[in-house]
Order: structure tokens, then sequence, then C-alpha cells
């Protein structure tokens, strides 16, 4: 059995008050197969990259025992490239270039050796090409968790909300969900996308933490204060990954496994915004994760005294 993870695997150039990137290797998959891949060996990606794409590159990614049998590279073609500068409170930022170049035609493939996948991470592309992935899976996996944004609802919706029904877990923030629902009042909010089709929804809410919801019950993780945050790019990517490769790890899909791959992927993606693009997360040790994840714990423990 396998974690099967598509997305983006891409180049970036990152500004922030604390710097500047030339082009750095990025995208959806990269990041969240790369913080999978410290709880689950058997993590396989699908993307696609252009002859652009250096071979040191890729190796970067097999490295940590990333399977790239689905990766394609088109020759004579330029992989994604997006460029964007952070404004001081690093939560909002300006796109300055996006160039879609192979990603714009991409047909995802799957390769044989990935039928065998049994937790599939559908890192944020066009609703369709999402729908694609499920339905080229011989069988279904036992969980689906999807990632989208805001673009898809303004210009796919009506492919966004097939997708939504075809999944477990629904990870998006604060903002996609009062728009996606309509709800201002996030428990509105999320009652409402739960209707639409997945069991389970996560709200990321960026320095405030993330929410999750199944049915009645709800849990709520904190963020971890950080002294400096240099760079917030792909650290939701990071946290799916984290997220999705601790449930592979653990193999039983439940509320509470829910609650602690939360913390999990929160703890990988404090680890990423250390540094820029993936340089921190590609050399973490266990040692580093296991008391990172006791620093959450620490944050929401508490004994109430009589």
């Amino acid at each position: 059995m396998s974690l099967v993870v598509i997305g983006t695997v891409a180049f970036d150039a990152i500004e922030t008050p604390f710097g500047k990137t030339d082009k750095i290797v990025g995208g959806a998959a990269t990041y969240a197969s790369l913080a999978a891949s410290y709880f689950y060996k058997k993590t396989k990606i699908v993307a696609v990259v252009g002859e652009d794409f250096h071979e040191e590159d890729i190796n970067s990614i097999k490295e940590h025992g990333i399977d790239v049998e689905g990766l394609q590279i088109k020759k004579g073609e330029k992989s994604f490239f997006w460029a964007g500068k952070y404004h001081n409170d690093m939560n909002s930022r300006d796109t300055l270039a996006t160039e879609l170049n192979v990603l714009a035609d991409f047909d995802p493939i799957i390769p044989e050796s990935y039928q065998d996948c049994e937790f599939l991470m559908l890192g944020n592309l066009t609703p369709q090409i999402q729908q694609t992935v499920i339905k080229r899976l011989k069988n279904r996996p036992k969980l689906i968790v999807m990632d989208t944004m805001n673009f898809w609802m303004d210009i796919a919706m009506d492919d966004l909300l097939e997708t939504i029904k075809m999944v477990d877990v629904l990870t998006i923030n604060d903002a996609e969900a009062r728009q996606l629902s309509g709800e201002y009042s996030l428990v509105k909010a999320a009652n409402k996308i739960l209707t639409m089709g997945p069991k389970y929804l996560i709200i990321k809410k960026g320095e405030h933490g993330a929410l999750l919801f199944h049915e009645d019950q709800i849990f709520s993780a904190p963020a971890l204060p950080l002294a400096e945050v240099f760079d917030p790019t792909g650290a939701g990517d990071t946290f799916a990954g984290g997220f999705i490769g601790f449930l592979s790890q653990v193999g039983t899909v439940n509320f509470n496994n829910m609650k602690n791959a939360i913390i999990y992927g929160s703890a990988l993606a404090s680890f990423c915004v250390e540094k820029f693009g993936t340089e921190r997360i590609k050399n973490l040790t266990q040692e580093e994760i296991a008391a990172r994840v006791q620093e959450f714990v620490k944050l929401s423990s508490f004994v109430i005294s009589k």
C-alpha cells in the first residue's frame, strides 16, 4: 500500500521582509511529499516538470525515499513558475509572475505501480484534474484528502463541488470556507460544507491554528508562536503532507487520529516557515519533530484546579 501525492513540482522566486531568492524548487507536491516522507516511506508523486528541472532537483526529492515514477518530464518545455512578494505582516502577498508552462496541459498519468494507493493527497490543482486522478485509480483509496483555493471557487465552482463530493477530507482556509458556504460563522460554514460530501473538514487559520470538524465534533489546534518567520510559502502544503503522512503511518482513520495528524502537520509547517523554500523541511531529524510536537502539546495542556 502507498501514499500518492498529486500537485505541482515547480520553481518559485520569493521575496519577504527577510530577503529574497532566485528560482528555487517549490510546488505543492514537493512540500507535501517531503513532509509526508518523515512518517511514511511509501510516498509517491504525480506531477509534471519541464526540461529545465535538473537532475539534482529531482534527486533532492528522491533522497527522501519518494517515488518519482509519476513525475513527467516534458522535453523542450519549462516548469511551472511562480514569483511572489510578501508584505510585512507575512499573511498577505502580491503575485509578481505566474507562468503555467507545462502545467497548462497537464494530464496526470498514474503508473501501474501506483495502483496500490491507499491514501491519496490531492494538492491544489484544477478540480477537473483532481477528479481525473480519482477516476484513474482502479480501487478507491481508504482516504482521499483534497486541498483547493478561492480561485477555483471563482472560475470552476461546478467542477469543484463535484470533486468535493468524491473526497473524505477537505482542507481550506477560513476565507475560503466562508466563500464556499456563504456563511460568516465558521461553525455554520463547516456544517454546510460537510453536507457537500466530505466526512471531515479542516479550516486553516494561519497564525491562529486550525479547526477540525466531523459530524458534531470539533477540535481546535493551536499555532506555535515563532520568533521568526522567514517564508510562509508552502506551509499549507507541508501541513497537508504531514497530516496525511501521519495517518498513512498509523493506518487507521478516526477522529482521534485526525486530531493527532493535525498536530503533526502543524509541527512540520512550523519548521517550513523558518527558512526559504524547502530548505528547512529537507533536513529535519525525528528528534526535532518529536520535540516540536511536544511544544504543541504544552500549548494546549492544562489542569483546572478546584
